[in-house]
């Protein structure tokens, strides 16, 4: 039996105080001990920050939708953005009990990683991450328990998908103001770590570069081999080279730096800029401060795997003026977020004022993220959902051979103009290519991730 020992109120006024000092996470107790010896996050926490239930004293409980009706209960808990999304425009949250159990938070050779390397990590003079004796970083988050802005955003931009090689089979719907679907796209996004890997090694001697990232498109025939290469430096001061094969002019160019503000193909919401909540390096953002600290809605739960797709996980959609502006999802009360802002200080002529994201201190995800017009007024939300790739039916595993953890699907909503891009991570998309989080013994790099490889496959 579990002793009530504080009042209602004790674990937001403790994370409200805690925002202003840089404490380390967890309410009742330090959290990442708790990590590290059972994965069993509860006792850091108050019942009030772990239940939904006691949080909205009995307003919204697991098993509940979120809609119109009842949004007022949790308005607090949602970004601005998904807060109209279900006040004005039809969205339904269905809740979930918040999942406890730490490992599966991540993919397990990055856990294993941020927990061999806990206390290794240091910022440099020009604040890029450093191992203790000045080598590039080895692998998990280097700021597991972070105390200030620039560390939790490290935590974000050395390892994306946290895996070392990331290949996704990305679907996409673009949904027009007036609801009707607009384009559709097929596209593979991969990612190759070459430093900052769960397997402590420097892929192919390239200890200055941080990792090789490319997308191309498949589908519809009049985009099929629009392709792009981002090459990253490990130096977070430098930007990174991105070039691009066009079809229509059967020729690679080098495009500008303030292109990862634009979209890819007509019609979509995604910049490059938006990836991950970190799709820049991030001393070409400046002015790093925490906000705030909070308890958050998230979709970050198995759930979210487990119901509401199809055989290629393309998901159940509603909502929006024709019914198909959202899709299905599942959220669950996640009991300790950090809100961190910054200013795209490295790009003049950027269209965004600053950008704020919600990360969860148990993995160092994030869990939301609004950008904000050159006028401070909000425009774009790019909200993802994660899960376990596991459920009664089957499991994908990873290199490890564990279930794997990866995003599950992403709304990039345009508010002002209204346009929502949605997409998922399929099992396969136009072209036979498989979503997967290993190279399973394929020359990934020579085959997806140089000039000469975007533009094979742009012609083929």
């Amino acid at each position: 039996m579990r002793i009530k020992k504080y009042d209602f109120d004790y674990g937001r006024r403790m994370l409200l105080q805690k925002a202003a000092v840089g404490a380390s996470a967890g309410v009742l107790a330090p959290l990442w001990p708790m990590i590290g010896n059972t994965g069993d996050t509860s006792k850091a926490y108050p019942d009030e920050l772990l239940s939904i239930s006691m949080y909205t004293k009995g307003k919204i409980k697991p098993g509940d939708v979120v809609d119109a009706n009842n949004v007022e209960a949790v308005k607090d808990l949602l970004d601005p953005i998904a807060y109209q999304q279900v006040k004005t425009m039809g969205r339904r949250i269905n809740i979930v009990e918040s999942t406890k159990d730490a490992t599966k938070l991540f993919p397990a050779p990055y856990l294993a990683a941020t927990l061999k390397n806990k206390g290794k990590a240091k910022l440099d003079a020009n604040n890029n991450v450093v191992t203790q004796d000045g080598q590039p970083w080895i692998g998990g988050n280097p700021f597991p328990d972070f105390k200030n802005a620039i560390e939790a955003t490290a935590n974000l931009t050395l390892a994306w998908g946290r895996h070392d090689y990331s290949q996704y089979a990305v679907r996409d719907w673009d949904i027009a103001p007036d609801g009707t679907l607009a384009y559709t796209y097929d596209f593979v996004w991969a990612e190759l770590n070459t430093t900052a890997r769960s397997d402590g090694k420097v892929w192919g001697g390239k200890k200055d570069l941080l990792r090789y990232q490319s997308v191309w498109f498949t589908a519809p025939q009049d985009v099929a081999g629009t392709s792009f290469l981002n090459t990253w430096y490990y130096d977070q001061r430098k930007f990174p080279d991105l070039q691009g094969y066009l079809p229509a002019f059967k020729r690679v160019r080098q495009f500008p730096t303030n292109q990862r503000f634009e979209p890819l193909v007509p019609g979509v919401t995604i910049f490059l800029s938006d990836a991950w909540a970190a799709g820049d390096p991030m001393l070409t953002w400046g002015n790093y401060k925490i906000v705030g600290r909070k308890p958050m809605l998230g979709f970050v739960g198995g759930r979210n795997f487990n119901g509401g797709y199809n055989a290629n996980y393309e998901r159940k959609v509603h909502g929006g003026p024709k019914g198909q502006t959202f899709f299905e999802t599942y959220a669950e009360l996640i009991p300790e977020t950090v809100i961190v802002e910054a200013e795209p200080t490295g790009y003049p002529r950027a269209p965004l004022s600053k950008k704020r994201t919600w990360i969860d201190v148990r993995n160092g995800m994030y869990v939301a993220y609004n950008t904000y017009d050159r006028r401070g007024e909000m425009w774009k939300s790019f909200e993802p959902a994660y899960a376990q790739y596991s459920n009664d039916k089957m499991t994908v595993k990873d290199e490890s051979g564990n279930p794997s953890w990866s995003w599950v699907y992403v709304h990039s909503h345009d508010i002002q103009a209204n346009r929502m891009s949605r997409f998922v991570q399929a099992k396969e998309i136009t072209g036979g290519y498989k979503s997967s989080y290993s190279t399973n013994g394929v020359d990934v790099y020579n085959k997806y991730l140089t000039v000469q490889a975007i533009q094979r496959l742009g012609s083929a």
